[in-house]
Protein backbone atom coordinates (compact mmCIF):
# COMPACT_ATOMS: atom_id res chain seq x y z
CA UNK A 1 0.00 0.00 0.00
CA UNK A 2 2.38 2.71 -1.21
CA UNK A 3 0.96 6.14 -0.64
CA UNK A 4 0.94 9.38 -2.60
CA UNK A 5 1.79 12.62 -0.87
CA UNK A 6 -1.66 14.11 -1.44
CA UNK A 7 -3.30 11.17 0.33
CA UNK A 8 -1.25 11.31 3.53
CA UNK A 9 -2.22 13.46 6.52
CA UNK A 10 -0.34 14.46 9.64
CA UNK A 11 -1.55 12.26 12.48
CA UNK A 12 -2.39 9.38 10.15
CA UNK A 13 -1.61 5.92 11.51
CA UNK A 14 0.47 3.42 9.56
CA UNK A 15 -1.17 -0.01 9.30
CA UNK A 16 0.19 -2.28 12.00
CA UNK A 17 2.52 -5.16 11.21
CA UNK A 18 2.16 -7.98 13.76
CA UNK A 19 4.41 -10.96 14.39
CA UNK A 20 2.46 -13.57 16.35
CA UNK A 21 4.39 -15.95 18.59
CA UNK A 22 8.03 -15.24 17.72
CA UNK A 23 9.76 -18.63 17.50
CA UNK A 24 13.27 -19.91 18.00
CA UNK A 25 13.16 -20.87 14.34
CA UNK A 26 12.56 -17.19 13.50
CA UNK A 27 15.73 -16.35 15.45
CA UNK A 28 17.77 -19.00 13.66
CA UNK A 29 16.46 -17.91 10.27
CA UNK A 30 17.42 -14.32 11.04
CA UNK A 31 20.88 -15.45 12.17
CA UNK A 32 21.35 -17.23 8.85
CA UNK A 33 20.14 -14.27 6.82
CA UNK A 34 22.17 -11.68 8.74
CA UNK A 35 25.26 -13.71 9.58
CA UNK A 36 24.82 -12.83 13.28
CA UNK A 37 25.38 -16.21 14.93
CA UNK A 38 25.91 -14.94 18.47
CA UNK A 39 24.96 -18.03 20.51
CA UNK A 40 23.01 -15.89 22.97
CA UNK A 41 20.24 -15.87 20.34
CA UNK A 42 20.02 -19.63 19.69
CA UNK A 43 21.89 -21.62 22.36
CA UNK A 44 19.79 -22.01 25.51
CA UNK A 45 22.68 -23.11 27.72
CA UNK A 46 24.89 -20.25 26.56
CA UNK A 47 22.10 -17.71 27.10
CA UNK A 48 21.51 -18.97 30.64
CA UNK A 49 25.23 -18.96 31.46
CA UNK A 50 25.27 -15.31 30.36
CA UNK A 51 22.57 -14.54 32.94
CA UNK A 52 19.50 -14.59 30.72
CA UNK A 53 16.38 -16.66 31.34
CA UNK A 54 16.48 -17.90 27.73
CA UNK A 55 17.60 -17.02 24.23
CA UNK A 56 16.23 -13.73 22.91
CA UNK A 57 15.68 -12.00 19.59
CA UNK A 58 18.28 -9.96 17.77
CA UNK A 59 17.63 -6.24 18.12
CA UNK A 60 18.03 -5.83 14.38
CA UNK A 61 15.37 -8.49 13.78
CA UNK A 62 12.89 -6.34 15.69
CA UNK A 63 14.16 -3.26 13.84
CA UNK A 64 13.50 -5.15 10.59
CA UNK A 65 9.90 -5.76 11.63
CA UNK A 66 9.52 -2.01 12.23
CA UNK A 67 11.17 -1.33 8.87
CA UNK A 68 8.60 -3.53 7.15
CA UNK A 69 5.81 -1.55 8.78
CA UNK A 70 7.31 1.65 7.34
CA UNK A 71 8.28 0.33 3.91
CA UNK A 72 4.85 -1.26 3.40
CA UNK A 73 3.38 2.23 3.87
CA UNK A 74 5.82 4.42 1.93
CA UNK A 75 7.62 1.98 -0.39
CA UNK A 76 11.25 1.12 0.27
CA UNK A 77 12.37 3.17 -2.75
CA UNK A 78 10.89 6.31 -1.14
CA UNK A 79 12.52 5.92 2.26
CA UNK A 80 15.10 8.65 2.93
CA UNK A 81 15.88 8.08 6.62
CA UNK A 82 15.14 5.30 9.09
CA UNK A 83 16.44 5.48 12.64
CA UNK A 84 15.77 3.17 15.59
CA UNK A 85 16.58 2.88 19.28
CA UNK A 86 16.55 -0.44 21.11
CA UNK A 87 14.64 -0.41 24.40
CA UNK A 88 14.04 -4.01 25.53
CA UNK A 89 14.48 -7.57 24.33
CA UNK A 90 11.97 -9.78 22.60
CA UNK A 91 11.64 -13.44 23.58
CA UNK A 92 10.39 -16.61 21.94
CA UNK A 93 6.62 -16.67 22.36
CA UNK A 94 6.27 -12.87 22.21
CA UNK A 95 3.80 -11.15 19.93
CA UNK A 96 5.35 -8.04 18.42
CA UNK A 97 3.14 -5.25 17.12
CA UNK A 98 4.79 -2.59 14.96
CA UNK A 99 2.93 0.61 14.31
CA UNK A 100 3.57 4.21 13.45
CA UNK A 101 2.18 7.64 12.82
CA UNK A 102 2.85 10.43 10.32
CA UNK A 103 4.07 13.48 12.22
CA UNK A 104 4.86 16.00 9.48
CA UNK A 105 4.32 16.84 5.79
CA UNK A 106 6.71 19.22 4.02
CA UNK A 107 8.88 19.97 0.99
CA UNK A 108 12.63 19.38 1.04
CA UNK A 109 15.05 19.69 -1.89
CA UNK A 110 12.15 19.63 -4.33
CA UNK A 111 10.63 16.49 -2.82
CA UNK A 112 7.29 16.08 -1.08
CA UNK A 113 8.23 14.45 2.21
CA UNK A 114 6.68 13.01 5.31
CA UNK A 115 8.20 12.25 8.69
CA UNK A 116 6.89 9.74 11.16
CA UNK A 117 7.41 7.90 14.41
CA UNK A 118 7.39 4.11 14.76
CA UNK A 119 7.41 1.61 17.58
CA UNK A 120 7.52 -2.13 18.19
CA UNK A 121 5.61 -3.28 21.27
CA UNK A 122 5.50 -6.69 22.90
CA UNK A 123 2.23 -8.22 24.10
CA UNK A 124 2.68 -6.49 27.48
CA UNK A 125 2.76 -3.07 25.78
CA UNK A 126 6.48 -2.65 26.48
CA UNK A 127 8.49 -0.78 23.85
CA UNK A 128 11.09 -3.05 22.26
CA UNK A 129 12.18 -0.61 19.53
CA UNK A 130 11.25 3.01 18.86
CA UNK A 131 12.27 5.13 15.94
CA UNK A 132 11.56 7.61 13.21
CA UNK A 133 11.55 7.84 9.44
CA UNK A 134 11.45 10.29 6.55
CA UNK A 135 10.16 9.46 3.09
CA UNK A 136 9.77 11.31 -0.20
CA UNK A 137 6.42 10.34 -1.67
CA UNK A 138 5.33 10.56 -5.29
CA UNK A 139 2.59 13.00 -6.21
CA UNK A 140 -0.41 12.55 -8.46
CA UNK A 141 0.73 15.21 -10.93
Amino acid sequence: MKRRYEDVREGEDLPAFVVQNLTRTDLVRYAGASGDFNPIHHDEEFARMAGNPSVFGHGMLTAGFVGKCVSDFVGVENLRRFKVRFATRVWPGDTITCKGRVTKRYEHDGEKRIDGEVVALNQKGEVAVSGSFSAALPTRG
